[in-house]
């Protein structure tokens, strides 16, 4: 360090304006990663120019101020890191910072190479301590990430804190948890519990005397020079892998094989008897066709990683997998250990892309008795202007498929869709005994639910992300769009008077399923749209014409039936029924209908999860335990689940996204602990 600016911080007289704090500060921040405990000492100070208060100079930012200038020459000297040396990572957080040491093994002892340390922001202030204990080991491999992420051996992570121990296992993490789970896969590390005796260093970079205003307790604590800082060792301490999937495996050592070989009794069995094609011995390695032969262990478990999981072995699928693998390796059912291994691989269940056909059979909705007993309704909606209207709402009936078409001045409320039921349907037709819509706000609303109790009608809401649940309303609105589409202006403003037409236009049509018309099953008589050719006075008896409908009636239920019957059979030539899902089962989600905050869609994960099957609704629609900061309904056809019954439990699970609200991370509030009025 020059002498000169060791000079000048020594001599250097405490700052009596919010002007001077900042020169020191800047002049000190450039020797921030040689001390070991900056933030601890510099928080007192930099509070004195927080904020618009009035500066003021305290005993503590004094004391910060003095204790500052004498680490500049009291500093232990840092070595640079060795890539070909393990690196051992010690994390400690206190209430108010959070600190880390990156040490390496120098002959007996641990050396540090760099030491890190800031203070906390006021939200992670907030933190539970397991939290702020994680925080701590997190902003270390973020800061020492280019000597981190990659290393040729495991990262050793000494923490003070137990519970860390259990990062793997924790059943219920919340959506910040399991962001930074997601982060630690990029590291290869092991965390091992030390007795704080054993962390000094990193406890020293997170203490800090507590000088925050609105505080009354306050904790002194004397910085630990170089000389009292404890010996770490790895002996005697417990460790808990935390498995990473390393980017690129260490190669399989013939030392080790040939240890195990000779551990093998299998092995030793056919040196015993002799070898015959196809073994033989090379290099003292028992082989088959040539294929060096891996005992049952841990070398199996590294020659499948190698060969599947590394990124120049790609996580390919079965066959190109057994093809690289036998190239070197083999053992006995290598093919099933091989094809269980790229099942259960959880990183190809999230991102790759299924070709087989999509799973669920179709289910058909019942079939109504009579006109208007189950009706469907939906939302046509981002229409240019017309007559001051953007929305159509459409009601269908699915007995008869008469539909009527009601333009709405922008997406109705609930209420405001309660008016339109009762001024275009109820008035016309009565109340239904249910009703099919998809998950629209005014149908989910708490006052749609009442009202619909109220009068005694069934709400059949789609499952999530799948508008096949009222494909009838869904394929009218196809039928209303091309007929706009072929009438509309060319500004697409007149769309709103052409509705009357339309409606009229497609009640006269015929349906496939039903061969007749909606207004001839609906009242039993086709309607006149241009005088007849022919003039008839004939006028039907009462009787006959009721007796006519009746007939018709009938006649459409025999219809709608056989139509079903054909479009489920024609459905499920391009479907399969899929392994089966049982309640307690765990599923993967696609991502196909979900938001994604990432920049690129293509390159995101298919499928994400996997989580629990709470209920089986119908035998194709389960419900999901999801996390609540996913904010969706928890009800999905089979054809978005994927079954991860197969996942192997060595592997943690990537977290969800984070939930962004006005492009900004949103933090679930875990606990009040206290409030003021």
């Amino acid at each position: 360090m020059d002498p000169a600016k060791v000079s000048a911080v020594l001599e250097w007289r405490a700052p009596t304006n919010k002007k001077e704090v900042q020169r020191f500060l800047g002049f000190a921040n450039y020797y921030r990663k040689f001390i070991p405990d900056f933030a601890r000492w510099s928080d007192p100070i930099t509070s004195c120019i927080r904020g618009k208060q009035p500066f003021r100079w305290t005993d503590q930012a004094e004391k910060g101020f003095q204790q500052l200038k004498k680490l500049f020459t009291s500093q232990p000297i840092l070595q640079h890191p060795n890539p070909g040396t393990p690196f051992v990572v010690q994390a400690d957080a206190s209430d108010v910072a959070i600190g880390a040491v990156l040490l390496q093994p120098v002959g007996d002892h641990l050396h540090p190479c760099a030491f890190y340390s800031r203070q906390l922001t006021t939200p992670e202030r907030n933190y539970t301590i397991w939290e702020k204990e994680l925080l701590a080991i997190k902003a270390a491999f973020e800061t020492w990430r280019h000597w981190l992420e990659g290393a040729k051996f495991p990262i050793e992570v000494h923490t003070d804190h137990r519970n860390l121990e259990h990062l793997r296992t924790a059943r219920k993490l919340n959506q910040r948890q399991q962001r930074w789970a997601l982060f630690f896969e990029r590291f290869n590390f092991q965390i091992h519990y030390v007795t704080p005796a054993q962390t000094k260093q990193a406890d020293a970079l997170s203490r800090k005397p507590e000088c925050a205003a609105g505080r009354k307790e306050t904790f002194e604590s004397q910085l630990l020079q170089p000389e009292n800082f404890a010996t770490l060792t790895v002996g005697n301490t417990k460790s808990t892998p935390i498995d990473s999937t390393p980017s690129t495996p260490g190669p399989i050592c013939a030392q080790e094989i040939r240890a195990s070989q000779q551990a093998d009794a299998w092995a030793q069995d056919q040196l015993r008897q002799g070898l015959h094609f196809p073994f033989s011995l090379k290099d003292g390695l028992l082989c088959y066709r040539n294929h060096v032969y891996i005992p049952p262990g841990p070398g199996r478990e590294k020659a499948l990683r190698l060969c599947h999981d590394c990124k120049p072995a790609g996580h390919f699928g079965l066959f190109k997998t057994m093809h690289l693998i036998l190239r070197d390796f083999w053992w006995p059912k290598i093919r099933k250990d091989v094809e269980k291994y790229v099942n259960t691989c959880p990183v190809c269940q999230r991102s790759k892309i299924r070709r087989e056909k999509p799973s669920g059979l179709l289910h058909p909705l019942p079939t109504p008795s009579r006109p208007w007993e189950i009706i469907s309704a939906d939302f046509i909606t981002d229409l240019p202007p017309s007559c001051g209207f953007t929305t159509i709402l459409v009601v269908v009936d699915l007995f008869t498929k008469l539909a009527h078409f009601i333009p709405c001045e922008g997406l109705p409320t609930a209420k405001e869709t309660a008016d339109l039921f009762l001024q275009h349907v109820f008035r016309l037709h009565g109340l239904p005994k249910s009703l099919v819509t998809d998950r629209g706000s005014q149908f989910t609303s708490r006052f749609w639910k009442a009202l619909q109790k109220l009068l005694g009608i069934d709400s059949r809401l789609s499952s999530a992300h799948h508008p096949q649940t009222d494909g009838q309303t869904e394929r009218t609105n196809a039928t209303l769009e091309q007929y706009l589409r072929c009438y509309v202006n060319y500004q697409q403003d007149n769309w709103a008077s052409l509705l009357p037409l339309s409606e009229f236009a497609y009640n006269n049509g015929v349906q496939a399923s039903t061969k007749e018309t909606p207004f001839f099953a609906n009242y039993g008589f086709h309607p006149r749209f241009f005088p007849p050719v022919i003039e008839t006075s004939e006028v039907p008896a009462a009787e006959d014409w009721l007796q006519e409908l009746t007939a018709v009636q009938q006649l459409l239920l025999q219809q709608l039936d056989q139509a079903k019957e054909d479009y489920k059979r024609h459905a499920d030539k391009h479907r399969q029924p899929g392994p089966e899902i049982k309640v307690g089962d765990r599923v993967f989600l696609s991502t196909r209908f979900l938001p994604s905050h990432r920049p690129c869609r293509k390159l995101d994960a298919r499928f994400i999860g996997p989580y629990p099957v709470v209920a089986q609704l119908n035998p194709v629609t389960f419900k999901l335990q999801l996390p609540r900061s996913m904010r969706i309904h928890p009800v999905f056809h089979r054809s978005l689940l994927l079954p991860a019954d197969g996942v192997r439990p060595d592997t943690d699970q990537p977290a969800p996204p984070p939930v962004l609200m006005n492009g900004e991370e949103e933090f679930e509030v875990e606990d009040i602990l206290d409030s003021r009025f």
